[in-house]
């Protein structure tokens, strides 16, 4: 076989690892083998191949990586999830929230979450609260209105 063969099959395993891994890296490498193949097929000896090989994985780094993460990637968003979903979401308070007591409980969309006030009032139940604030299990709550 001649040695732009190997380039060759080296190039089609790294395409095959690159579908299968994320971020584009090993794809740059496998453009800098085909220019190593390109180099290796008109003649010239190992150590031109190679750096053609460098100057093409180079290249592709710099030039390629960076439009294929813009253009072929998503944009991550965030999206609350779980226990930070409930924040600015209405509640009603099921056990009489009472910083003195420490007590309070405020069932939102049908969950049961213990609660405290934000400022030092009593809230009796039945009460609409808003929810300011979470952390861990515990809401923090404001009356509405």
């Amino acid at each position: 076989m001649e040695p732009f063969h190997y380039w060759l099959i080296i190039s089609v395993l790294l395409v095959i690892i690159e579908i299968v891994t994320a971020g584009f890296g090993i794809v740059c490498f496998a453009v800098g083998t085909l220019l190593g193949a390109l180099v290796a097929y008109v003649g010239y000896d190992f150590d031109w191949q190679m750096i053609a090989f460098g100057a093409g994985s180079l290249l592709a780094f710099a030039f390629i990586r960076p439009l294929a993460l813009k253009y072929l990637t998503k944009k991550q968003q965030y999206v609350p999830m779980n226990a930070q979903a409930v924040v600015g979401m209405q509640g009603v308070v099921t056990e009489e929230i009472n910083p003195q007591k420490h007590t309070g409980r405020v069932a939102v969309n049908g969950d049961d979450w213990k609660a405290v006030v934000a400022d030092d009032t009593v809230i009796p139940v039945g009460t609409n609260v808003t929810i300011v604030k979470q952390d861990s299990l515990i809401l923090t709550v404001k009356k509405e209105g």
